[in-house]
């Protein structure tokens, strides 16, 4: 890895205020994540329930680890130029004057999962995803390339009893990409949302992300708040402190009527947006707009990128994007050394390989992007001139503050995964369509339906 010492690892739980200089209401693990111990922990700071800050502490033996929180807490939100201010904010606007009226439920949502071989993880993740508070969704498991029957038996028979809510679908073609154009072309509501086998979500996930499109006709794309469920391994907590997957806590909305003056590569800043593991989309938009790139995403050569596909393809057909930290997934990262190196490959490879698919299938967006690139790198020249320094040693705080240095090999495997990219991206493609010359296979006879290579049951 390096000659620095390792990260330690940290306690991760939440922690919710009253008001931000108010009693503590709850104090508890992250879900699913092991009890609070003494030493470093990462807390997420609610107020009255809705996420607002991150902090990170050192609670010693023998004191109440939501006291010493609370105290770093409270600071932290007495800030005025904090992210808290953002929340507070929201908070405020919710309540509503004198005879408004009540807001519009959200709209009917299919939320979709593409998993392969990870029954533990996926079981963990439906167990939440049935307890949101929506008031009308289905879940759609898209078993991609199954090598078992693992993932159907745990769908058709430990979840029987919610046959009436989930939905199993088998898609052969492997791509995580395909996997969700598949539960795409499945999904019955006016919202499709997207996560992964490897989140908890918040309870109130699903109604945080879908409700912002009753308000706003215009809006094609939502994307919410992820947080590590677990950081125990020095893998874990290099990727948090280097920004993991959370976009922060201040809403955001990005309207290509009116491009945001900080992204001058808008809207090619795409990792900006969001991610794959919370998003969610309106059905028509993300139809009309051609749906994820096959050629694209985990599972194919391209390696990644399928997502921040979409996002473009939404805004560039018009549509906006809103990013919300009410929408909260609880996302378990990789924990080896190995799975890191992987990953910053793949982020590399993805990145270049959506930006080839976005320019081979909307060749019109060129001479957007070649207008927007000096000015671009030279806002990502200045973003990035820090990265090679070794910043003072410490545990992740403010989301992305990178407390611990960036090794240099995992820097070196990410720009060799964007020189890859493009390369990647015409493998899938070519591949794509030799599997598009071979025929398919005989209809399923035993009850179950199959619409192309995807095989549904219901």
């Amino acid at each position: 890895m390096s000659s620095t010492p390792a990260p330690r690892p940290l306690s991760v739980a939440e922690l919710d205020l009253d008001a931000p200089d108010g009693p503590v209401l709850g104090f508890r693990p992250a879900p699913g994540g092991p009890p609070v111990v003494p030493g470093d922990v990462f807390a997420l700071i609610r107020l009255r329930g809705r996420p607002a800050a991150t902090v990170v502490g050192t609670v010693p033996d023998g004191e109440d680890p939501a006291a010493v929180l609370a105290g770093l807490a409270r600071r932290r939100l007495a800030d005025a130029g904090r992210p808290a201010t953002d929340a507070e904010r929201l908070a405020a606007a919710r309540t509503p004057a004198p005879g408004t009226p009540p807001a519009a439920p959200p709209p009917r949502a299919s939320v979709v999962v593409a998993t392969r071989e990870r029954p533990g993880p996926l079981a963990r993740a439906l167990d939440s995803l049935l307890a949101q508070d929506h008031p009308d969704f289905e879940l759609i498991v898209v078993d991609n390339a199954p090598r078992t029957t693992d993932t159907r038996e745990l769908v058709t028979r430990t979840y029987a009893g919610h046959a009436d809510r989930i939905r199993y679908v088998r898609e052969d073609v492997p791509g995580l990409a395909t996997a969700h154009n598949t539960g795409l072309a499945a999904a019955e509501g006016a919202v499709v949302a997207f996560t992964d086998d490897d989140v908890i979500a918040d309870p109130r996930w699903l109604s945080a992300l879908t409700a912002p499109f009753a308000a706003d006709p215009g809006l094609g794309c939502v994307t919410g708040l992820i947080l590590p469920a677990r950081l125990g391994t020095p893998a874990q907590v290099l990727l948090e402190s280097h920004g993991g997957f959370a976009k922060g806590f201040a809403p955001r909305l990005y309207d290509p009527a009116a491009p945001p003056v900080d992204e001058p590569l808008f809207p090619f800043t795409a990792g900006s947006f969001g991610s794959g593991a919370n998003m969610a989309f309106r059905a028509d938009a993300l139809r009309r707009a051609g749906g994820f790139d096959p050629a694209t995403g985990t599972g194919t050569a391209a390696r990644g990128g399928d997502d921040l596909y979409a996002f473009v393809a939404v805004l560039a057909a018009g549509f906006r994007l809103r990013y919300t930290s009410e929408a909260l997934v609880w996302h378990h990262h990789r924990d080896t050394w190995q799975d890191l190196r992987n990953q910053a490959y793949g982020y590399g490879a993805g990145l270049t390989a959506y930006l080839t698919a976005t320019l081979v299938r909307s060749p019109r967006l060129l001479p957007a992007l070649l207008a927007r690139l000096p000015r671009g790198l030279a806002h990502a020249r200045t973003m990035t001139a820090r990265r090679g320094e070794t910043p003072e040693a410490g545990v992740p705080g403010e989301h992305g503050a990178q407390h611990h240095p960036w090794p240099a090999s995992l820097s070196r495997l990410e720009r060799r995964g964007m020189l890859y990219g493009p390369i990647g991206y015409a493998k899938a493609r070519a591949q794509g369509r030799a599997r598009a010359r071979v025929p398919a296979g005989p209809p399923v006879q035993d009850g179950r339906a199959r619409h192309g290579s995807a095989e549904v049951t219901r």
